[in-house]
């Protein structure tokens, strides 16, 4: 009975990552014919359907605001919404795998904030872990050799928010609900790039908002199933399927987008992974409580409460 509810579980984390690719794919499909601001905050529109499939026994519709750490849940709302445009910057304007590879540095980021701002003790492995990522960068980047541009920062960015969102739910605590916590990153990305978005927005055409549709309603279903697939394996085992989401960049590339990946992409790539691989195997050994496995769409990661004894 165990083994079926964790492959359900398993299975259930892979079906997240494949909606929160095919999401990142719509929003690429848009080409920069809207700003990174309007498709952040219509998308965040859509986002919203997944609001009632988030909330839990004895949640209420005020909860979406209330919280137990007013600075933190403000931090999480800002960080959602800067690391949402830098993520759609960053589809826009790179290839999948080369904004996965530096999205995925969020390991690295987790480790050096744990140890400034959560006085976490960390080990060598970590350390390493951290090196080998970054390292993972200049072999993609090869800065002097190749030009770089804003969608390079916008990854880097998308990826430094999410690890904001990690440390202030490891900051928070199991007392945080999770619907206060997936509405702040939703609201932040509304009330943020809406803001933004009002100087040159413009009324997206017919086949627009269906990359927008796309991108909002598949990354509300894949913070869904993430939440599901909690419900019958631990945090750590959904966490490196998260990585799974390269391969859907690799095919979308080649297949929709027409992107090719070089050997130095190709190693760099290997060597990214691999740093946040081994990251989260010594956060498991360590027995720390990892945080939820949060897609590259910032606007809707699923937010869940630590696991306990029994890995829920």
């Amino acid at each position: 009975m165990q083994k079926d509810q964790s492959l359900k579980g398993v299975l259930l984390a892979f079906a997240a990552f494949a909606a929160y690719a095919w999401s990142d794919a719509s929003v690429k499909l848009i080409e920069g014919q809207l700003s990174p601001y309007q498709s952040s905050f219509l998308g965040a529109v859509f986002c919203l359907v997944g609001l009632p499939f988030i909330m839990k026994s004895g949640d209420r519709w005020s909860d979406i605001v209330r919280t137990t750490n007013r600075p933190l849940w403000l931090l999480r709302f800002v960080a959602q919404a800067g690391g949402t445009i830098g993520s759609v910057t960053a589809f826009t304007h790179l290839s999948m795998a080369e904004a996965f590879a530096l999205i995925f540095l969020l390991p690295s980021f987790v480790t050096i904030m744990s140890v400034i701002f959560l006085k976490e003790q960390v080990g060598y492995r970590r350390w390493a872990a951290v090196v080998i990522g970054f390292i993972g960068v200049m072999v993609v980047l090869r800065p002097g050799f190749r030009e770089l541009s804003i969608g390079h920062l916008g990854a880097v960015f998308g990826g430094l928010s999410g690890a904001i969102s990690i440390v202030v739910f490891r900051a928070m605590g199991p007392s945080e609900k999770n619907i206060s916590l997936y509405g702040a990153g939703v609201l932040g990305t509304l009330i943020v790039c809406g803001a933004l978005a009002i100087p040159g927005f413009q009324a997206p055409t017919a086949m627009q908002w269906v990359w927008l549709a796309g991108y909002g309603l598949l990354a509300a279903l894949a913070a869904i199933l993430v939440m599901y697939a909690a419900t019958h394996v631990p945090a750590s085992m959904i966490g490196p399927i998260q990585y799974s989401q390269m391969l859907w960049a690799v095919a979308f590339g080649y297949l929709v987008f027409g992107d090719g990946i070089d050997l130095p992409m190709l190693l760099g790539i290997v060597l990214i992974i691999g740093s946040g691989m081994l990251t989260l195997i010594r956060e498991r050994v360590r027995g720390t409580p990892l945080p939820p496995a949060l897609g590259t769409d910032a606007q809707a990661a699923a937010v869940m409460a630590p696991e306990d004894g029994n890995g829920k």
